[in-house]
């Protein structure tokens, strides 16, 4: 006849063990494993203590066993199970999978999806969801980019980021553009408001009712944004912008203003301004680099936090919305950090060509 071994608890052991038996906010199972320990350690077998406890002989038998090897941190969690085996065993077909995905493309589509790669390649989709996983790769994902042809750009880009990460004392660098041709949009039905269950809902189609021009200066050190809205953005709405950063900024301060290449910025009549007001300092962005200048990351969350999915009668309630935004930015103003030296964006832009020169047939 089998005879279970024997359990002896310590005072301590006892008491944790009545605590997760009879405790209100342990979990049922739990409960369950502390009584068969403590019936065990009162010299009962585990036929007894199944009987007792309306169960069966393995399972008091199961953790008694545990109790014995692991203690009580033995019975809060079961033991890790073996699960299903992988699908892919080997690592040629892992590689395959990788070296399809990156260097072909099916001949009906410009990506590769699960399904059509599991085909073709005679795994489960969920093999190929795995491996697409574990070696970060999204084929349905593009981004877009492009590199400067700049012959200045190694210049411009020290000279940027050297603001950002260093500004001049006595001195305040703005981060300026202007957000062109920003629609009224008003929808041709009214949308169904969020509820449970289901989003907001909102019409596919719009009626226009004109645009508005948004001039912004970003403060890189404060977050604060001196803006306003124009008709159009020529060199003279240009010009009274360049007067609007004027009045509202310290006379005392030297003004660096970080810009793109756009002509108006660059118009003769722009160039005699500047020179009568000496205390302006123009430095702009290589070409096709307007991720150099920091103002595009406000207009980004403008876009998505209060335009893109507002409706608006008129301009004038496109101006008024603009405004509002800035001017709850302006109440708690939060600048965005700068990080990136000019030597770590050269080594990527750097590797970037090389790359591409790589693809490029000669």
């Amino acid at each position: 006849m089998r005879v279970a071994p024997k359990v002896v608890l310590a005072d301590e052991q006892r008491t944790q063990l009545r605590a997760a038996a009879n405790g209100r906010s342990v979990s049922v199972r739990l409960a369950e494993r502390a009584s068969i320990v403590l019936l065990a350690a009162a010299g009962r077998e585990d036929v007894e203590i199944a009987a007792e406890l309306s169960i069966v002989r393995q399972t008091a038998a199961r953790w008694r066993g545990r109790f014995l090897a692991c203690g009580f941190t033995g019975l809060v969690k079961d033991k890790p199970r073996g699960g299903r085996r992988r699908s892919v065993a080997t690592g040629a077909k892992v590689k395959a999978v990788v070296r399809r995905t990156t260097r072909t493309t099916p001949p009906d589509a410009t990506h590769w999806s699960t399904r059509a790669m599991a085909r073709v390649e005679g795994v489960s989709e969920r093999t190929v969801r795995r491996v697409w996983k574990a070696h970060g790769l999204k084929p349905h994902l593009v981004d877009s980019f492009k590199l400067s042809n700049d012959r200045q750009f190694v210049e411009k880009l020290d000279d940027v980021v050297g603001l950002y990460l260093s500004p001049p004392e006595h001195a305040i660098v703005l981060s300026c553009d202007e957000k062109s041709q920003v629609q009224a949009l008003d929808r041709t039905q009214p949308g169904l408001p969020l509820g449970r269950g289901h989003a907001a809902t909102m019409t596919h189609d719009y009626v226009r009712h004109g645009t508005t021009t948004l001039f912004a200066a970003l403060n890189t050190l404060d977050g604060k944004v001196i803006s306003t809205c124009m008709k159009r953005h020529r060199h003279q709405e240009w010009i009274k912008f360049l007067k609007l950063i004027d009045q509202q900024t310290p006379a005392d301060k030297q003004l660096h203003l970080v810009v793109d290449n756009y002509a108006t910025h660059k118009h003769p009549k722009v160039t005699a301004w500047l020179k009568r007001h000496p205390r302006f300092h123009m430095h702009f962005t290589p070409t096709s680099s307007s991720w150099l200048n920091m103002v595009e990351r406000f207009f980004r969350d403008l876009t998505v936090k209060r335009l893109r999915r507002g409706t608006f009668t008129s301009v004038t309630k496109l101006i008024e919305a603009i405004e509002s935004y800035v001017a709850a930015q302006n109440a708690q103003p939060k600048p965005f950090i700068w990080t990136a030296k000019a030597s770590d964006i050269l080594q990527k832009v750097t590797r970037l060509r090389e790359k591409l020169h790589k693809l490029t047939p000669a």
